[in-house]
């Protein structure tokens, strides 16, 4: 099966769970006819060319939605500005684009290749933040106090409408690579004038958000994915796993860092907002288990600050295995939920990240979550009424959540039609394992070289999360995505 076999199969798992895989030829009628929109410098709209902007992302992305650059330091404050790609300024509500990137709620990132949530005319060129080019955007200012704690901005200061001009795009390997002494400094860096001290202003500044966030139990975990390689005749050959690193933490910081600032500005204008939450583990206990078996003692009621001392231990003791105990941990946390927000009123919080106030906006390109948030900062800062009401964002926030979920069980089965492919020639051999999932349907377990994830078909009983059991593959199908394994005697 070649990679033009193995898009087949994606698109068909789309339509399956309620995702469109293609635009509509309205859709794309309207995209050839989006013309790059008019800016007018004034009081709405400043002009922020001239910093020193910078996107920090993957190797092969082309959909930019954020720039970041540090103001010099005053009063023991450092100030961070990120620029998020003012979508909403090129899709217009109701327009035929809007109606496929509602519908779908999500770009959806498979093995197969990438299903954008807008055409690539938009995501990838007119409202991606590309490389000396003047953009459209929503800044978002993060202060920094001396003791690392984000402080409140006045209002007119937080969030504002901005043009600007990315400077340098960078990689996330590049930079961390460089961050961390172990590669030469890239070469963007090294030419531009100035970006070297941004670019380590930028990462202080970002490393002491992560150990705010540690402080305040925001949990340390580690789940690489795994990405598929194909050979120039278009068949896979592998499948790599990516690992977090330092550059991918400080945007990851300063995204988090924006969205509180977000939530609590759309609070302050009297607005509702669409919150990104996750509850408390329901199976707390059995984290707990895990915990114990290990030699430590979690409290009996749910506390991240105790889960993340645990798993900072395990991290420095066993760093060979901690790639497992997280994705047992995340399994058993469950998946984050969109909520429609009141001002005024307590919104839950994310127990992972350890923060309350939360919402998505950093990625208006990639999540419809992110444009609704857009759309309603831009009339808050026009002082114009919501765009959306209550009643529509509680279900765009229902439809939201159940069509990620949609989204990632699309991944997840592409990507084992993919290592389905890569394991054929491996039936009747005999795997290390461990239990990622337990339930009515079935007992899932994780190998790894390559990484896979089956069902446990035969000897599946009094087997549960984060056990790990030996398992012999009996078959698999890739048309499917079906990997199966039997416990191993």
């Amino acid at each position: 099966m070649d990679h033009h076999e193995l898009l087949t199969i994606a698109r068909e798992a789309m339509r399956q769970r309620g995702l469109q895989p293609d635009f509509s030829a309205a859709a794309q009628q309207e995209a050839v006819a989006t013309t790059e929109p008019s800016a007018s410098i004034g009081a709405n709209l400043r002009d922020l060319r001239d910093l020193l902007w910078c996107s920090i992302d993957n190797d092969d992305s082309r959909d930019l939605d954020q720039l970041t650059v540090a103001l010099p330091a005053a009063g023991g404050v450092q100030r961070i500005l990120v620029a998020i790609a003012d979508v909403d300024a090129l899709v217009r509500p109701g327009s035929a684009i809007d109606d496929h990137a509602r519908a779908n709620t999500t770009s959806v990132y498979t093995a197969a290749g990438v299903f954008p949530m807008l055409p690539l005319r938009l995501s990838t060129d007119l409202s991606s933040l590309n490389e000396n080019e003047d953009r459209l955007a929503v800044v978002i200012e993060i202060a920094i106090g001396a003791q690392a704690a984000p402080i409140e901005m006045p209002a007119r200061s937080q969030v504002y409408r901005a043009l600007v001009r990315n400077k340098a795009q960078l990689t996330y390997d590049g930079v961390a690579g460089w961050l961390d002494g172990k590669a030469p400094m890239p070469q963007k860096v090294a030419t531009l004038a100035g970006l070297e001290e941004q670019l380590r202003t930028q990462d202080r500044a970002g490393q002491a958000l992560k150990e705010l966030r540690r402080q305040h139990g925001a949990l340390s975990l580690s789940t690489p994915e795994a990405r598929p390689v194909f050979g120039s005749d278009g068949v896979l050959t592998d499948l790599r796993t990516e690992d977090g690193n330092r550059a991918k933490e400080l945007i990851a910081g300063f995204m988090i860092a924006a969205n509180g600032v977000t939530a609590r500005f759309l609070d302050s204008k009297n607005f509702p907002s669409l919150r990104r939450f996750l509850r408390e583990p329901a199976r707390w206990q059995k984290i707990a288990e895990i915990a114990a078996a290990l030699g430590e003692k979690l409290p009996t009621e749910p506390s991240p600050l105790a889960l993340d001392a645990f798993l900072t231990k395990r991290r420095l003791a066993e760093p060979e295995k901690f790639a497992e105990l997280s994705l047992t941990i995340v399994k058993l946390l469950g998946s984050g939920e969109y909520m429609l927000s009141r001002p005024g009123h307590a919104a839950p919080g994310h127990f992972g990240l350890a923060v309350n106030d939360y919402t998505h906006s950093t990625a208006p390109n990639r999540r419809y979550p992110d444009l609704i948030t857009q759309r309603l900062l831009k009339a808050a800062l026009l002082g114009a009424a919501p765009p959306l009401g209550d009643d529509e964002l509680m279900q765009l926030a229902q439809h939201c959540t159940e069509q990620e979920d949609n989204a990632n069980k699309v991944e997840r089965q592409v990507r084992k039609s993919a290592v389905a492919l890569l394991l054929g020639s491996r039936v009747g051999q005999t795997f290390n394992a461990f239990v990622t999932g337990v339930s009515s349907k079935g007992t899932w377990v994780r190998i790894s070289a390559p990484v896979a994830e089956g069902r446990v078909v035969r000897g599946f009983e009094g087997l549960d999360v984060g056990d790990k059991p030996r398992v012999t593959l009996v078959g698999v199908d890739a048309q499917r995505g079906f990997i199966d394994f039997e416990r191993a005697s």
